[in-house]
């Protein structure tokens, strides 16, 4: 998978509404279930950086992750993802755990505001929330529909082919696609001591933004294939997506 996918990959699709699937973390343009956003104070700023040829620290940076992610076989760590709407003002904070097991697998428990469930298993995709008791199932998952903050804790492609890369504020990584994408203006990475990554902020082209930090972080720790089954109930509501 080309790292534009693999650095630009979300969660899932478009803002739900009472029938349709909630979009997966991470997705920009896209809110989680539940959503009901309450006013808050605006997005912190983002690291001021511009999309110039790399400098050497950002490249070793970058070189940094990429290794840290390619010599990780699975992963586990709390997050809280904070999604901010530009046109409304609002945003909406979400806790849960992530698991993360090579080849292709996550799942994203969702805790607060409400329970919910994403998991990934190559090219099927559940989406399960208990409160509605409705789930969505999609047997032909394309990966390249999630989104920048995520898809890097596989592993995959070259962030420097793919992004122009920048050293911004605090020693963070900056990413700008190559090729315009309206999902994905920018990426921004907080990088640990061994080239993990503690925090990423994902800017699309609307202005909106999602922020994802990772809290007890856990690596190679032995997360099961089997972590990532989802026990759906027998009487749960099948939704289908629009258009499917």
């Amino acid at each position: 998978m080309p790292a534009l996918a693999a650095l630009a990959v979300a969660a899932l699709l478009s803002a739900p509404g009472p029938e349709t699937p909630a979009p997966a973390p991470g997705a920009a343009g896209a809110r989680s279930a539940g959503d009901s956003p309450s006013p808050a104070p605006a997005a912190t700023p983002a690291p001021s950086a511009a999309p110039n040829a790399a400098a050497p620290d950002a490249r070793g940076l970058a070189a940094r992750v990429q290794r840290y992610y390619e010599s990780t076989r699975d992963l586990r760590a709390d997050f809280v993802q904070t999604y901010a709407y530009a046109t409304v003002g609002r945003r909406q904070v979400s806790t849960g755990t992530l698991l993360v097991r090579k080849p292709g697998r996550m799942r994203w428990n969702y805790a607060t505001p409400s329970p919910k469930t994403v998991a990934v298993v190559g090219a099927r995709l559940v989406q399960y929330e208990p409160e509605p008791n409705q789930v969505y199932v999609d047997e032909r998952f394309d990966a390249t529909a999630m989104s920048a903050a995520i898809t890097f804790l596989l592993g995959k492609g070259s962030l420097e082919k793919e992004f122009a890369l920048s050293a911004g504020e605090g020693g963070t990584l900056v990413l700008v696609p190559r090729k315009p994408d309206p999902r994905v203006e920018s990426v921004t990475l907080t990088v640990g001591p061994e080239g993990e990554v503690t925090r990423t902020r994902v800017l699309d082209a609307q202005g909106n933004v999602n922020d994802l930090e990772f809290r007890s972080l856990k690596r190679n720790a032995g997360v099961r294939e089997a972590d990532f089954e989802v026990e759906v109930p027998a009487d749960a509501h099948r939704v289908q997506m629009p258009g499917r």
